[in-house]
Parts: C-alpha cells; structure tokens; sequence
C-alpha cells in the first residue's frame, strides 16, 4: 500500500513527459521557424529565411544572402509593389499564408521571386517530421515547387 501513492506519481510524470513529447513533434510540423532555401534548379542553398507567425498569418523574410557571390546589396528593381527597390536583405517575401483547416498546409498567401520580382500565390506544406519545408508558388496553370531545410 506503501508504494501506490508513489507509483501513481510515476505514472503521473510519465503521462506528462508523453504529452511534451507529442507536443513537441508537432510544433515542429509548422512553417514557423528558420530555413535554408535551395534553389530547385542547381540545389545550391540560397538564403536563410525566417517564417513567423502572428495572429494565425505567416510571413517571412531573407535573413541572409547564401549563395556563393551573393550581393548583399541587391535591390528588388524587378518588384512592382511596396518592395520596388528595397534591398533583397531583410525583404519580407511570404506575406498572408494561414493554416488550412484540418491540415498541415498553408495556403491563401503570396510569395515573392525577388530575382524576378514576380509574386505567386503560395502553399507551404511541412515534410518528413517538419525537417523539410515544401513551398509551392503557383500563377495561373503553371507552378513551381522548392524543398527548403529546416535549420537546426
């Protein structure tokens, strides 16, 4: 009789434990965080990006110029709204995404080509435990997909 009120506190603290880690994996199968853009042609890192999330939208920006010569001085000269001419470093590029319901999926956003200043309406789904990001931009009839990598 002893040992019952302990072992109902291991009990206790195993079905706690349980519940984080559950938890925990599924933070991880969101958009929000840090990741490296590759580039779906040459498969060379291009940026960092980092996705937020606030009051349910997504946006994200260029946290850092990757690619190998890379300016970091570029402009959007391409860009035809508010981004005309702002520098490519720090240009919020996602804009207006939001969770689709009873999905791991984002959609109904718009994401930016700042090499080519075109916008594209925009589907992020989280891959293989939230470690790969797929990024679907799509105008019209014609679409592009790019996997992005989670910074660890």
């Amino acid at each position: 009789m002893k040992n019952r009120p302990l072992a109902l506190i291991y009990k206790g603290l195993i079905a706690i434990v349980a519940v984080a880690a559950c938890g925990l994996a599924a933070a991880q199968m969101t958009p929000v965080g840090s990741w490296y853009s590759i580039d779906d042609k040459t498969g060379e890192i291009k940026s960092l990006v980092v996705i937020t999330e606030k009051d349910g939208v997504l946006t994200g920006r260029i946290d850092k110029l990757l690619r190998k010569n890379a300016d970091q001085n570029a402009i959007c000269k391409e860009c035809t709204d508010d981004r005309k001419d702002q520098r490519t470093l720090g240009m919020e590029i996602i804009r207006g995404a939001k969770k689709a319901e009873g999905k791991d999926v984002w959609e109904d956003g718009k994401i930016l080509d700042p090499e080519n200043g075109k916008s594209y309406t925009l589907r992020l789904t989280p891959i293989e435990d939230g470690k790969k990001l797929e990024v679907r931009g799509s105008v019209l009839f014609i679409s592009r997909t790019q996997t992005w990598l989670r910074v660890q």
